[in-house]
């Protein structure tokens, strides 16, 4: 029987990027490269999905292999992502069908999506409407977050590096802390992302493994925050130990569900604008203790750390975009690999993959019993949990100092569709 003709490939990123998330593109790309009768062209969407939609497409097979391969050490979004959210198929089936218009025109099969909650949701209706409009196409979600929260899977790529860098900075931060508190500042906050799932803050409990290491308190968005309970902490810690080192969830919340930094506007995909909870509490500790204080926001620092990325972490986003080509050829459509764990110690898992429709829209939060009792601390459980996702060190290559980096040329795909689209 002939052979079926292969198909072109797109790939694009979507969303705040991570250390690793170009790991998965080269985990992605390599295999696609291996998979000559089934896939042909290998192209990547500008700037994510907003490029895909402007029919703005990068030839991969431009690059060369030792660029492609310099991927999996380089942080960010080496082709480009974006935060913008497609509406229902039912608000907006335009959208959709224009992303079908461009994979027509360049007789795209597979479409691989490198993002997270929103974009699984995406990368589901693009698969649904494939279907509909008589054009099915391979559609498969690449998990990345550094939120950790997507569920079905036992940790996300980007977690464990983010994970990794909180903890080594919470470790020196409170060294630095502690070593001037006699005659000097007394807190320090180190304000973390995580919207509304804690997992970045708790992973700061990992530079402390004796009652009255630091940090002292940890505030996540899953316990509500209560002023007077956690001033008073404050003041028992720099009473007992001399200092007290606070890790805040940029998302921790009052009673009534406000952020302590809410803003007032909504970002693109419709969530609300945080203002910096790291002086909100640090200003409550002076206003209540009057305790000399300082305190950092990790911000972009800590999801572009490739220079202490977790080998965990970099291998595990290899590996999702692999299984995501692997899932492709063999004829799987709207799934995403996750990650499974089988052992904690010594850390093992594998990938499976999970239908994409489970886990579009759906966060994964800190369980009650990953927190201690009193809301301020991570439980042993937590602790033999997170662990292993910050195992093992991979770092990039160096010259004169400085991490070597992938530098792509992004050559442009040639336009086949007359009509320009409009954001």
């Amino acid at each position: 029987m002939p052979t079926a003709k292969p198909r072109n490939a797109v790939y694009a990123q979507s969303g705040g990027v991570t250390a690793v998330i170009n790991a998965s593109a080269c985990g992605v790309i390599e295999t696609a490269l291996k998979h000559r009768r089934h896939i042909g062209k290998i192209y990547a969407g500008r700037d994510g999905i907003v490029g895909v939609l402007t029919e703005d497409l990068i030839d991969v097979g431009a690059e060369d292999r030792a660029t492609i391969r310099a991927l999996r050490h380089t942080p960010a979004g080496a082709f480009g992502s974006a935060r913008f959210k497609l509406k229902g198929l039912a608000e907006n089936r335009a959208e959709y069908q224009r992303l079908i218009e461009v994979f027509r025109a360049h007789d795209v099969g597979y479409f691989f999506y490198n993002g997270g909650n929103d974009s699984m949701d995406t990368a589901n209706k693009v698969s649904q409407i494939g279907a509909q409009l008589g054009y099915p196409i391979a559609c498969i979600g690449v998990p990345k977050t550094v939120d950790n929260d997507l569920p079905l899977t036992d940790c996300c790529p980007g977690f464990g590096s983010v994970a990794k860098y909180i903890a080594v900075s919470t470790l020196e931060g409170a060294l630095d802390v502690a070593s001037m508190a006699r005659t000097s500042t007394k807190v320090f906050v180190l304000e973390v992302m995580g919207r509304h799932a804690g997992w970045i803050a708790a992973a700061g409990g990992l530079a402390g493994r004796k009652p009255g290491d630091p940090p002292h308190i940890i505030l996540f968005p899953e316990i509500a925050f209560d002023r007077d309970r956690f001033t008073a902490r404050v003041k028992e810690c720099v009473e007992k130990y001399g200092y007290c080192v606070v890790v805040v969830s940029e998302g921790a919340k009052y009673p009534d569900g406000r952020f302590l930094a809410e803003a007032g506007s909504k970002d693109a995909f419709g969530h609300t604008q945080l203002g910096g909870v790291g002086p909100v509490v640090a200003n409550m500790v002076r206003e209540s203790l009057g305790y000399k204080f300082h305190w950092a926001v990790a911000d972009y620092l800590q999801r572009a750390a490739r220079h202490i990325a977790s080998k965990v972490d970099v291998d595990q986003a290899y590996a999702v975009g692999r299984a995501a080509v692997e899932y492709a050829v063999a004829g799987k459509h709207g799934v995403m690999p996750a990650i499974k764990r089988i052992a904690s110690k010594p850390y093992k898992w594998k990938i499976v993959p999970v239908p994409l429709d489970k886990v579009a829209n759906v966060e994964k939060k800190v369980p009650r019993n990953f927190v201690t009792t009193d809301g301020f601390g991570i439980t042993p459980a937590c602790r033999r949990y997170l662990e292993p996702l910050i195992g093992g060190e991979d770092y990039p290559p160096y010259q004169n100092g400085l991490p070597k980096y992938a530098q792509l040329r992004k050559r442009a795909v040639r336009r086949k569709l007359n009509v320009p689209y409009k954001l």
